[in-house]
């Protein structure tokens, strides 16, 4: 990876503050700080791998200033969002569509995204993106919005479903708990690199124990 030049760096700076002003006010699992979290991580996870530093900077950035769940469901807004902004800021095309093309392929959508774009790009900032939804991070974040939503903690009675379709998965209004095996606990054997699969390991040993003292405080049990 390069040094950047002083109108890159300034891009990067420009789309920061771009990014804090777009997500003021945002449920805190998907505001300015999950995306400053995804953004080290992402820069992190690049070290090791053959990618162009500047898109992987740009979509970690980008890759939620609007998010479809706050949107009906809408998986256009930020694609288009990302585009309007990047061209704004004189961004070249080839870069501002390898972006959009990053923004609408990272989610985890059910399990079912296998869409036709890869790139070592989207790799490295999907790594980060999953990570930042496992561990610590994670429990934390899927508590925040399961509240954001109203929606129960858990219910021994409604078991996760693991074989949703998409547009189940999207609409779906299952406690937070179901939300671990419906996804979280999936993402470690769905990392792309070697750093986020060293990573998602521990991440992923936090959540089991979590799990696991979760239900003995559910029963009295500890």
């Amino acid at each position: 990876m390069s040094q950047y030049n002083a109108d890159t760096q300034q891009l990067i700076n420009q789309t920061e503050q771009f990014v804090k002003r777009e997500l003021s006010g945002a449920e805190g699992g998907h505001d300015w700080w999950h995306i400053y979290r995804v953004w080290k991580l992402a820069r992190k996870i690049a070290v090791g791998e053959q990618v162009d530093l500047l898109v992987v900077e740009l979509s970690a950035l980008l890759h939620d200033i609007a998010d479809s769940k706050f949107h009906n469901g809408d998986e256009n807004v930020g694609p288009q969002k990302a585009r309007s902004y990047l061209e704004s800021a004189g961004v070249p095309e080839a870069v501002i569509q390898h972006v959009v093309n990053i923004i609408l392929h990272i989610s985890f959508k059910g399990g079912h995204n296998t869409g036709a774009f890869h790139s070592p790009e989207l790799a490295v900032v999907q790594d980060a993106d999953r990570l930042d939804a496992i561990g610590a991070i994670g429990v934390a974040r899927a508590f925040s919005y399961g509240g954001f939503k109203n929606r129960a903690m858990y219910d021994p009675g409604i078991v996760p479903d693991l074989y949703m379709t998409k547009e189940q998965y999207k609409n779906s209004t299952a406690p937070t708990i179901n939300h671990f095996y419906e996804k979280l606990l999936l993402l470690k054997d769905r990392m792309n690199t070697a750093t986020g699969r060293l990573m998602a390991s521990d991440r992923h040993a936090f959540m089991e124990t979590f799990l696991e003292k979760f239900y003995k405080e559910w029963e009295g049990e500890s």
